[in-house]
Order: C-alpha cells, then structure tokens, then sequence
C-alpha cells in the first residue's frame, strides 16, 4: 500500500529521514530551552575574591561570556601580596560592561548581610582565601577566620536569600600526604592534611556538604591543582622561578623530586563556567591538567621557553608541603564536558610572554 502513495524506495527513505531530522531538531530545541532558562537565572553574580588572580581571569570572562547580566566583585585586597597590584586589576575590570566592585570582608556580617539583600544573587562563586600553605603553619587562626568562618557566613547568607548556585574553590591540598603513583579521586576516604591552610579548605568543604544536605542548596566544590599563568601571584613557584631566572639568581628548589599537576588558569576558568552551567545538589569536581611534573622538569621547560640556562640551590622538603599532588580529571570529563586545552609547555610559553611585557 506505502507505493501507492510513494512511487518507489527513495521517497520513503527520504520521508524516513526528515522525520529522524525533524525528531533531534526538536530534542535540540528542548535542550537548548532548558540551558537558556538555567542561565537566564544567573542575572547576577558574586565574584568572592575577584580581584585575586584567578578571581581577575573568571570575572573577565564572564564579561566576555555573557553566562552573567552582571558580576560583583567581593574583595577585600588583603595585603598577603601587594594591594596595588590587585587594585590595578579592579581599574581595568570595572571599566567592562556588566562588573561592578563592592569593597568589602567576607567576615563582615553587616556588610555582606547589606549587599546580599540589596543585590540578591542568584549565583556565589566564592574564590576569596587567604592562600599559602607556610604562612598558615605561623598563623593558623587566620586561616580559620578567613577560609572557614568567612564560608559559613556565606552559606548562611545564601540559605536565608535562597541563592541557588554556590560555588566553592577548595584545593589539591585536601588530598594530603601521599604516593603520587595514580591519579587523585574526589571519592577518596582517609584524607590526612599536612597544613592548617589544608585543613581549613577540608573544613570548609565539610560545612559545605552539611549546607547542601541540610538545606537543599546547590553546591559545588571545585578543588583545584597548581593553578598559573598571567598575574599568578608573586610567592608561587613558577613566579618565583621566572623572576630568578630573569635576574641571573639561581633558582630556589625545595624539593627536586617532588610532582605537581600544573593546570593552566583559562583551563581553570573553564571548569568554573562549566560548574557554575551544572550546578545541581552536591558535587565535587577535580580540575587539573591530569599530567605530574615533576620540579626538576619544571626548570628544565623553563629554559627552553626562556632560551636561557640557570642554576639551582637545592632545600629541603618544607613543613606543609607534600610530596606529590595528580588529579584524576574523568568526573570533570563526564559531567561537565570540561577537560584541559593547554599544555605545560603552551603555558609557560605564554607566561615568559606576559612576564616580558607586564
């Protein structure tokens, strides 16, 4: 009977195959309707420690993005590096359309009790942090104002303002001490940290979960490995090692045979979009570049993007630091379709770029 309506075979396959075509178009459709009402939400967005490094990146692309109507910047510019250079940052930020700066210390209640009723939200992306393993061996209460107390108020400011997406930057260091012969995973049990700043980040992330399960909030914990790049801060490693390396000073090795998982920050600015876009009950995501290097090649790539040959003076393993850190990145891959773009030896070339230029 279908050839008495279809002369022979090419008609019904055609046929067939505008209704397949029609049928994904649809699917398409609804997906990309579900995507547009999920960021349509996001009209504004709070940036904690936006002016910081990797806070300075996320807020530019967001502007660049179009992910935000608007970005609140939330910084304090504590002095744990010079203060200029973070409000050279937030000239040039709040020159771009949809960025605004809002001064103040996360630890302020009133302050941000004040901007979060004023503002309301509808997504945290809480970078703020006082960072540095050794500093918090001598101050650890710091550590614990800052990066323990300083979330909770947020959480809490989130639950009483019903802001659905919170975002949180731990880090690697929650691993604590050990082997380095696979990758880490974000299910691990028996994390033993070796700092108070790690300390703080795990405590912090405890809290977190007790938020999401408690009150239903959407959180995301987003431990980050070695993060660098333009503006990295002045006391981290490759920083350091570049600056030395300029000057003709040999380079400050601690621990020759140690391995760190560099991960690029347009990498790491990434996986936050992408986290902030997933945002759904409780998750925790490693973001790294899934590639252990060890310190010894770190100087060696540094001299071939520098032409340049230096020495070295050689520490000891310092207290707080560990050995080894490797992020198993497959939890990223799956669900946020995220997954590392630039090489070490890509980013380093482009960090000697920008150091010659800056």
């Amino acid at each position: 009977m279908s050839y008495t309506i279809y002369e022979n075979d090419s008609h019904l396959r055609l046929a067939w195959s505008i209704q397949i075509l029609y049928q994904i178009c649809t699917q398409l459709y609804d997906l990309f309707c579900m995507w547009y009402k999920e960021l349509a939400l996001l009209r504004k967005i709070v940036v904690t420690g936006g002016a910081g490094f990797i806070g300075c990146h996320l807020c530019r692309s967001l502007a660049r993005s179009g992910l935000s109507d608007e970005v609140i910047i939330v910084d304090s510019l504590h002095p744990y590096y010079d203060p200029a250079l973070k409000r050279k940052r937030l000239d040039e930020l709040t020159k771009l359309p949809g960025i605004s700066y809002y001064p103040g210390d996360i630890l302020d209640a009133e302050q941000m009790d004040k901007l979060f009723q004023t503002e309301r939200p509808e997504a945290v992306i809480h970078l703020a942090a006082i960072p540095g393993v050794r500093r918090s061996l001598a101050e650890p209460l710091l550590y614990i104002d800052a990066d323990v107390k300083g979330t909770v108020q947020l959480l809490e400011l989130c639950r009483r303002y019903s802001v659905p997406r919170f975002l949180f930057a731990s880090s690697s260091s929650v691993y604590g001490e050990k082997k380095a012969d696979r990758p880490f995973r974000e299910e691990e049990a028996g994390l033993a940290v070796v700092s108070p700043y790690a300390a703080s980040k795990l405590a912090a992330e405890v809290f977190l979960r007790t938020y999401a399960d408690l009150y239903g909030l959407n959180v995301t914990v987003l431990r980050f490995f070695t993060v660098y790049g333009p503006e990295q801060r002045p006391d981290m490693a490759i920083s350091r090692f570049v600056s030395q390396l300029t000057k003709g000073e040999p380079l400050t090795l601690y621990d020759p045979g140690s391995l760190r998982d560099y991960t690029y920050v347009e990498d790491i600015v990434r996986g936050i979009e992408a986290a902030l876009i997933h945002s759904a009950g409780w998750q925790v995501y490693n973001l790294g570049s899934g590639r252990p290097t060890s310190l010894v090649e770190l100087v060696r790539l540094l001299e071939q993007v520098s032409g340049q040959k230096t020495s070295t003076v050689v520490l000891g393993k310092q207290p707080g630091d560990v050995s080894g850190t490797w992020a198993d990145i497959s939890a990223a891959r799956h669900r946020l379709n995220w997954a590392p773009v630039v090489s070490l030896e890509e980013g380093l070339a482009r960090f000697w770029k920008w150091w010659q230029t800056k």
